[in-house]
Parts: structure tokens; sequence; C-alpha cells
């Protein structure tokens, strides 16, 4: 096997016996990049000589006994953390060649633990989308098929995986933003709850509802990212004071206990979507039976205010969206524009070169719901939809351990399909944004291909810092698929 194929535990287990060294590993991957990503276009800055550093120290570290889980592992980020010295772009041309003083926590943890970090990832502008064809710099394309979309807006960072450009990476998620494309490259994506793992160094969309999270290879390596990921952080208010689990142990759980005696819950709101593919529907419910075969128990559930819950989300995040991107003025730091003849004329012209179309879109919806005068008809009327949506999965989860469903309505579409149709993009999002409306954990892993040949995800949803359900379930399903042809020749 050559070394861009190695999985993250697989990678740790020949850096410990000193088989390879993180030079090794990381001078491979920098090659596979330079070879394939003229393709991809899964980065938006790769950081050869950083890398390569930090490998060094690294190699160091190893020699003198130090294990650490992530200790030369290379990994890649998406475009929306801030990284230290190196250029965070949101891939905007807004921040086009902004380059952060410090490190998002996120990134300062996966620094000292030693992971290596090989550069940023593409991603729809501000993460808002979900195709990553709304970047202000390239598209990125699906390593399964050239012409179609890796999903979105994490598409970079689950391209990478797939086209093992990384070992692992980061994504963010506000509507399904890790799990989609997770789901679209046949990849296993984790959004953690909400509060789980800091925001801090996070450029936000949506503050209630962002959450980052891990795309791996496979089910192991998810449970080791999620244990240098966790953990209660000062400098986030949101961030949840809760003890965090060594999800690794899960595995073993599986080993030792299997999944005899879990209930899984599939709401019928779910499977009566317009829209649900043939191919996406079959490779759901062959995974259903595999479940069972494992002894869950599944049975069907409701989630009776699904139906509002696309209408809600539009409402809620481009508000949120609205605020926070308001700062980008053009005045303290960002692209500003300067042929403007006076103040208000430089602000109008800055947004408007400034921001791509998806992004203005929405930043002018959620300022239109924020007004005054409609604010308690749009937003305050979402806000009380999504209490409803949270009180719907509390009571599901009285009676199951986990929720089951597709992650996406059909597999990845090809480039230009949607772009000029926003509601059936926005529509690709009803298995997963109710997840963030609600705080909730939620995985993608990898269940067939439809008859394109694309890959096909299996989403599991659990109550609130119930992470370890995710990752016993999800390994055990992994276990039992086994998947053939689990990456694309490239």
């Amino acid at each position: 096997m050559q070394f861009h194929e190695l999985t993250l535990f697989d990678a740790r287990k020949l850096l410990d016996a000193k088989d390879i060294s993180s030079v090794d590993l990381v001078t491979a991957l920098l090659e596979r990049i330079e070879s394939c990503d003229g393709e991809i276009q899964a980065y938006i800055t790769v950081d050869e000589k950083g890398a390569l550093a930090s490998a060094r120290k690294a190699d160091e570290r190893l020699a003198n006994g130090d294990s650490t889980p992530l200790l030369g592992i290379p990994v890649a980020l998406k475009d929306l953390l801030c990284t230290k010295g190196l250029a965070t772009t949101c891939a905007s041309r807004m921040l086009e060649g902004f380059v952060p003083q410090y490190d998002a926590t996120v990134v300062e943890k996966l620094k000292e633990s030693g992971a290596v970090i090989l550069g940023k990832t593409n991603l729809d502008e501000f993460a808002m989308g979900s195709s990553t064809e709304n970047s202000g710099f390239h598209i990125t394309r699906n390593p399964w098929s050239l012409d179609h979309v890796p999903g979105g807006s994490s598409g970079g960072s689950a391209a990478a995986v797939a086209a093992r450009l990384c070992t692992a990476s980061l994504g963010t998620d506000t509507g399904g933003s890790i799990r989609q494309p997770a789901s679209h490259c046949g990849v296993v994506g984790i959004k953690p709850t909400y509060g789980r793992v800091s925001r801090f160094g996070l450029v936000s969309y949506a503050s209630s509802l962002d959450q980052i999270g891990p795309i791996t290879r496979d089910v192991r390596d998810t449970a080791i990212m999620l244990n240098a990921l966790c953990g209660h952080d000062p400098r986030d208010t949101t961030s949840a004071n809760v003890a965090v689990p060594d999800f690794t142990a899960a595995l073993d759980e599986y080993e030792t206990q299997g999944l005899k005696g879990m209930v899984a819950g599939i709401p019928k709101e779910f499977l009566s979507v317009k829209g649900l593919d043939s191919d996406v529907e079959k490779a759901f419910y062959h995974s259903v039976k595999q479940l069972e075969s494992l002894g869950v128990e599944v049975k069907e559930i409701s989630l009776p205010h699904t139906d509002y819950a696309v209408a809600a989300y539009y409402v809620i995040a481009p508000s949120e969206a609205s605020s926070n991107l308001a700062r980008f003025d053009g005045v303290r730091y960002g692209y500003r524009d300067t042929e403007a003849a006076d103040l208000i004329g430089m602000y109008k012209k800055t947004k408007s070169k400034g921001f791509g179309d998806e992004v203005q879109r929405r930043i002018i919806t959620g300022t239109y719901a924020l007004s005054a005068g409609y604010y308690d008809a749009y937003y305050g009327q979402a806000t009380k939809v999504r209490s409803l949506i949270s009180q719907d999965f509390s009571r599901a989860f009285e009676g199951c351990d986990i929720i089951i469903s597709p992650v996406a309505p059909t597999p990845a579409f090809k480039i230009g399909e949607n772009v000029d149709d926003p509601l059936t993009m926005y529509l690709t999002d009803i298995f997963t944004l109710s997840t963030n409306m609600a705080g909730l954990p939620g995985i993608s892993i990898p269940c067939g291909h439809g008859k394109t040949g694309l890959p096909i995800g299996f989403q599991m949803m659990a109550n609130r810092f119930d992470e370890m359900a995710l990752v016993r379930a999800a390994y055990g399903l992994e276990q039992t698929l086994a998947l053939e042809n689990c990456f694309p020749e490239m």
C-alpha cells in the first residue's frame, strides 16, 4: 500500500513502529496533491514548507517515544478556520489574502497533538451552499466523477479525504455541510453535538447552528479525531462544560457487546419526501436490514414538524449570517473598493464586489427577516418552529437510541445542474438541517453506490452528547456492510 492510501489508524501504527516517518507520509501526500489536485481542486492553499517543518518536529517527538494519536498525521482544514500565519479566505474575495494572528481552538488542539497541517480546503463562500460551486475562487470536483459536485459547503474537505489528498480533514456543519459532502464523496463525516467542539476561531455563518467536525476514511479514524477535538473552551461562550468520553471505547463496546438491544427510529416524514432517488432508497433499506441482522430493533417514528424545517432554517441561518457578515464593510480588514466617491458608496461597492451572489442572496434575505415590522413574523416565528422541532426529537429519543435516514435525497448532482435553482439546492438539505436546528449529533457513513457509481451515505442521529451511540452503531454497520471499491481510482 502506498503511503497516501493509509488510514489514520494504520499510519499511526507504522509511525509508532518506526516503519515510516512523518516526513515520508507528508511528502507522499504533498506529491499526491501535486499530481491530482489540479483536477479535483480541493485545496485553496497548500502549505508545503510549513507541513514539512511540522513533520520534522513530529519525527523528533516520535524519536523521543511520544505516541500521541495524531502525532505526525497530515490533515487538511476547511478554509473557514483561523490559522495563525496562514491565509484564511472563507473562499471569498472579501477575505482574499487575509492572514489571522491566532489559531482557532481546534487548530491549536491539532497542533498540540502533533498533527501536520497540509493546507486549507475549498468551500462554498462563507459556508453558504451545498455544492462548493459558490466558492469565490474555483469549483471543487467530486473525485468519483469530475463533472459532479462533491457536495458542500465542506466539499473541499470531503473531496480531499476521498481523493487521498490528506489523511483526515476538518469541516463545519450548519445544516448538513459535513454530512452531505461526506455522503457524496463516499467518506465518513460527523457533526458533533452543538457545544461539544469549540467554535472559537471559526468564521461564523450562523452562530447558533455552526459546528466543527472531522471527515475521515472510516469510523475508527472519526473516533480518534473526536478525541482530539472535543472539550470545553472558556473562550467560546457556547462551549459545553461536559465530560468527554474516549470515543474509541465505543468500537470496543461494539466488539464485545454488538448492537443487540439498540433501538433505531425511522421518521415517516423523511421517507415521504418528494424526489427521493430510488438508488438512495434501496441503499438505505439495505442498510436497515443489516442493522436488524445485528439485533437492532427498527421502528417507525414521527417528527411531525419536519415539513416546516427547511423554511424555518432558511430564515434563521440567513438572519444570523446578515448579522455576522455585517463586519465585512471594507473598513477594518478584507477587501475594500477604492473607486467609490463617498463612505456609503464604498460600503455598497465593497459588499457587492466582495461577496458572491449566494452570499448576497442570504444576507438580503436575513436582513429583511430581521427588519422592523417583520422580525416577529419571520425570525420570531422561525425560532418557535425550531423549538417545536427540538421537542419532536426529544420525544422521539424517549423510545429509541438513534434515528436513521438517508443523508441526501439523491447522489451527487452534476456541476451546474442546480446552480440557477436556489430552492432545489436548499431542499437537498432536508434530511440534515433538522439536526442542526435541534443541536444534535449526526454522522454519515458510506452505504453503497448508485447505478452511476456515485456514493450514497447513511445518516444516524443521536440525543445530545451521545456521540458514543453514533460511533458504536456506525462502526457496527460499517463492519457489516464491508463495502468494496471504497475510494475512487485516481
